[in-house]
């Protein structure tokens, strides 16, 4: 692939660099920001080589390149000298905000404040799952120091999730980041905390000013965290308007962190902690009550959902259940089903398909897939000819449902797939494992066969292209 031809071609399908208000990308997609979308050549775009599809969803425009989209933005930045470029205001312009419905925008709202702190808790909460694997299989002792070192480079970004999401919310409310971070620092400060706890053991109470704190626990809490830096947003932006230049560089965060750090531990704190409780308490009756039903219906549907954009809303979720319970049996274990069956779904085009091209991209989309980046597979070759489609959420759902029957639970984040397996090690035995590999085992057979089988119908029925 011409990386830089191809650049070049997006480049100016979507408007050329003049209407490039911002371009960023994930794992496989290229997100611009663009100044009038209206400008943008979408048609064109999808018959680009190179180009998988293009979304437009949340305020970006999305052009899904696969997992060479790291060195088409390279290229990309180049071409338009983003780089040297002035700093852009980060929300959508008008005419965006027209094409974004608000369910579109709340729910990226959300996940911008989650997904930067993934990195950190995926890989505490795998080192977790590797040292509940040591102490099954007896290779660590529970009781050794080592085994304390260790928990405390597991636990670390758990424990002080408040000063994570103060960073990321930061950035989400516009708001000093590190200001937000020390008012996460505040919830979690060990005098503070030894404060909630000797009441509560004593029976007692703490006030501040002569009013009554609420003796909550905001260690691995998600919500307080993200009303209070909201709340300290508030008082950052009004307080820079009114303070004179010359004293704005105390006064502004003296006033963000004082109004925050009270309001927040009088009200916001309990207010959010009572938000994360009832969340929890739905879930877990939920799991009690009808725990197949979710892991079998986000196995059926998460295609759609990425497609929509819509997925980012699961991530909030997850996080509050690894927080609170240690463990999420409502999020991963169904987008888990899903990704295994939609890239086992491609293989099966890729081992049936007479196209040299489709083959090509069908083996190397599908095997990405079953790693836990699906977007190769869904829009490259799943979307495109429908049956992997229908096929994978076929798949998703009946592993789903298996995964759900056996309360399977991650007990650390991370992107769906066979690679990240060791997250459902947990619990007195490897029975979580175990019942994790095999609902993924029958998702992918089950996709797998479905899609095998429904070539030859779609191929019969005259559905398929001369060649495929």
């Amino acid at each position: 692939m011409d990386y830089k031809q191809l650049a070049a071609v997006i480049l100016q399908k979507v408007g050329g660099k003049e209407n490039v208000d911002k371009v960023l990308h994930c794992a496989t997609r290229l997100r611009f920001t663009l100044k009038d979308v209206s400008k943008a050549d979408t048609e064109a775009l999808k018959k680009t080589k190179g180009v998988m599809s293009v979304i437009h969803a949340g305020g970006q425009y999305q052009v899904v390149i696969g997992p060479d989209v790291p060195q088409v933005y390279q290229e990309v930045v180049v071409l338009g000298g983003f780089e040297a470029a002035k700093p852009v205001d980060e929300k959508p312009d008008s005419k965006n905000k027209k094409n974004q419905s608000k369910l579109s925008s709340v729910l990226e709202y959300i996940a911008s404040m989650f997904q930067p702190i993934i990195p950190a808790i995926t890989g505490a909460g795998l080192l977790k799952a590797l040292m509940a694997l040591g102490t099954v299989t007896g290779l660590l002792d529970s009781s050794s120091q080592t085994y304390v070192i260790l928990n405390a480079i597991a636990d670390a970004a758990f424990y002080f999730l408040p000063i994570l999401l103060g960073s990321s919310a930061a950035k989400t409310f516009k708001c000093n980041q590190y200001v937000a971070m020390a008012l996460g620092g505040v919830l979690v400060y060990p005098g503070f905390v030894d404060l909630i706890n000797a009441a509560k053991d004593a029976g007692g109470s703490v006030s501040l000013f002569g009013l009554p704190v609420t003796l909550a626990s905001y260690s691995s809490s998600v919500v307080p965290i993200l009303l209070g830096v909201w709340f300290m947003s508030v008082v950052e932006h009004a307080v820079q308007k009114i303070s004179p230049n010359a004293v704005k560089f105390f006064t502004v965060p003296l006033a963000s962190l004082l109004a925050a750090g009270i309001v927040t531990i009088l009200a916001l704190g309990p207010i959010g902690t009572w938000i994360g409780n009832v969340i929890a308490a739905f879930f877990k009756w939920l799991e009690v009550n009808a725990g197949w039903a979710v892991p079998t219906l986000v196995g059926t549907l998460n295609p759609l959902l990425v497609m929509t954009g819509t997925h980012y809303g699961l991530i909030p979720i997850g996080v509050n259940n690894l927080a609170t319970a240690g463990f999420d049996t409502v999020v991963g274990p169904g987008m888990l089903a899903s990704n295994v069956a939609q890239g086992a779904a491609g293989l099966a085009v890729g081992l049936r398909t007479r196209n040299k091209d489709t083959r090509q991209l069908a083996m190397s989309a599908g095997l990405t897939g079953v790693l836990g980046i699906t977007e190769p597979v869904l829009y490259g070759i799943n979307l495109k000819f429908i049956y992997p489609l229908i096929s994978a959420m076929i798949g998703g759902g009946v592993g789903g449902l298996y995964l759900g029957l056996t309360g399977v639970g991650r007990y650390a984040s991370g992107s769906p797939g066979l690679l990240v397996l060791p997250a459902y090690i947990g619990g007195d035995s490897m029975a979580n494992l175990i019942n994790a590999c095999i609902g993924t085992v029958i998702a992918m057979v089950v996709s797998f066969v479905v899609s095998f089988v429904l070539y030859g119908v779609w191929k019969k029925q005259g559905k398929l292209e001369e060649g495929e």
